[in-house]
């Protein structure tokens, strides 16, 4: 790949990676307060305490800001897929199309038909139906997440589809296998949860700002109660689907895996690393050098979570690239044996031609028989060298161990503000109302950090094994990626700060703007 090409790949990448990251500012908030709302909804309608409709309101609010502008940035996203990773969309797009389809048709259309009952409806329809309405947005915007995350959790670990040599396109032979998939339903329950925390830091970082203000103390109460109930459920979840997510990792990216934990030698009864600081002598996964500074390690841990065996074999970098370990499928091939079977896949495709060409259907046969077989590893055949398929293993581990971090700090926030306001002691604890307030930007980047671990864990897969992003980028100039990408950079910069500008103004007025 000569250096345009190598520019073209890497804008393309910051590009797509800059727009999805100021999507996902938006997102999670828009998943987690919209069922907080929902359930402050709900107790109006169980208490007929108007003050419940009042918190419901001034909550409603903010959802509506954040949710407009998130339907903005997520539009653009998925245009870059047909402007900038248009191999892609033509290599895979009779599968990764389909979710993103339901996801507009369906899910979309919930949203914009319910949303319009739920903020304009209040005297024009019943409790009941308004309530029903605002939980149907909320399932809508979530149903939204689903079907993108069925699509991501596919590219992580496609199944479910059957590659056509004659129209050299991937094509989806069994959706339900694409939609249950371990991957899929586990990416979509632990993203999904990530943003009832953030909800929930939202909900209870403002209320901490109005007691810290002594105003509104009733509706920052009840407020706080909701947020720190739904936080800490929300937080345990998390944690419990987490480890799910890195089980599968361990089943399916044992790539990922190994830079998740900077393991770069395997073993058996392999710790997890709880703390530790990366070598950055460490330059090749083949030298001697120690890949830690330091680090303090939970014996075994690693072998249980990834293979629910504490003695269980855990590969390094330096074993997926060699091979040659047991898996529950046979001997592990290596990097080269890869590669083989990659390039011998792309060669029988071409004779397939060949012999279509020739009307040779004795030998297109043995060819599409051949490329068959050696189609798993399709995309190793682009790839030069072994190091390719290594990830940044600073930039995965530090993101995984950070992101931890901040999850183990969201259970005891939430558990101490559940505590304290329980006993009626919340408005004493200003210490623990401002950690509450400043805490709300951590679930940005415990979200942020998650989505690193997630895309840049599996470089420099665009599909796991089938192809690479070098493969999938659109034969555009970079020049014109540059340009794009400072133009949704001032762009999406733009509507961060309105969106800021827009919610602080609302919650300086407080509740009572909703009479």
């Amino acid at each position: 790949m000569d250096l345009l090409d190598a520019s073209l790949v890497n804008w393309s990448r910051a590009q797509f990676a800059m727009t999805a990251m100021y999507h996902w500012l938006f997102v999670p908030l828009t998943l987690g307060l919209g069922v907080i709302m929902a359930i402050m909804e709900t107790l109006y309608l169980r208490t007929g305490n108007e003050e419940w409709k009042k918190i419901t309101k001034f909550w409603m609010t903010l959802f509506g800001v954040n949710f407009a502008i998130g339907v903005a940035t997520g539009i653009i996203l998925e245009f870059e897929f047909g402007t900038n990773w248009s191999n892609y969309s033509w290599f895979v797009g009779d599968i990764f199309g389909a979710p993103l389809a339901i996801e507009g048709i369906f899910a979309f259309f919930m949203e914009a038909t319910f949303i319009s009952i739920m903020f304009f409806g209040w005297n024009k329809v019943s409790k009941k139906f308004h309530l029903a309405s605002t939980w149907l947005t909320v399932i809508g915007a979530t149903l939204s997440a689903l079907w993108i995350l069925v699509a991501n959790a596919w590219m992580q670990f496609p199944v479910g589809m059957e590659f056509n040599p004659d129209t050299v396109r991937n094509e989806m032979i069994d959706f339900w296998s694409i939609l249950f998939s371990p991957m899929a339903i586990n990416k979509f329950l632990h993203t999904v949860i990530s943003g009832w925390v953030m909800g929930s830091l939202f909900v209870v970082g403002v209320s901490a700002w109005f007691l810290l203000k002594k105003r509104q103390v009733d509706f920052a109460l009840k407020s706080m109660l909701v947020g720190a109930i739904f936080g800490v459920v929300s937080s345990l979840l998390v944690a419990f689907t987490g480890d799910g997510s890195a089980y599968n990792v361990t089943q399916h990216q044992p790539m990922k895996l190994a830079a998740m934990e900077g393991l770069y030698e395997g073993k058996k009864g392999a710790g997890l690393v709880a703390f530790g600081v990366l070598n950055n002598d460490k330059k090749s996964y083949n030298d001697s050098i120690n890949p830690y500074k330091f680090k303090v390690e939970i014996p075994y841990m690693l072998s249980m979570l990834g293979y629910r065996d504490i003695n269980a074999f855990v590969p390094g970098i330096k074993d997926v690239i060699d091979g040659g370990y047991e898996t529950s499928s046979g001997k592990a091939l290596s990097f080269t044996e890869k590669q083989t079977m990659g390039k011998a896949a792309r060669q029988s495709l071409a004779d397939y031609q060949k012999a279509i060409t020739a009307k040779d259907t004795a030998a297109a046969a043995i060819h599409k028989a051949q490329l068959k077989t050696n189609f798993p590893y399709f995309g190793y055949s682009y790839l030069d060298k072994a190091e390719d398929i290594i990830p940044s293993v600073p930039t995965v581990f530090y993101s995984f161990h950070v992101m931890v971090m901040l999850g183990m700090y969201f259970i005891a926030l939430f558990s101490l503000l559940l505590f304290y306001t329980y006993r009626q002691e919340i408005e004493k604890t200003k210490w623990l109302l401002k950690a509450a307030l400043w805490s709300i930007p951590l679930g940005y980047v415990a979200g942020e950090l998650g989505w690193a671990v997630a895309e840049v864990g599996r470089q420099p897969w665009a599909i796991q094994d089938v192809l690479p992003v070098q493969a999938a980028i659109s034969g555009i100039s970079s020049q014109s990626v540059q340009i794009t990408f400072f133009l949704f950079l001032i762009l999406f910069t733009a509507l961060l700060v309105a969106e800021i500008r827009i919610m602080l103004n609302q919650i300086k007025k407080g509740p009572e703007a909703d009479h």
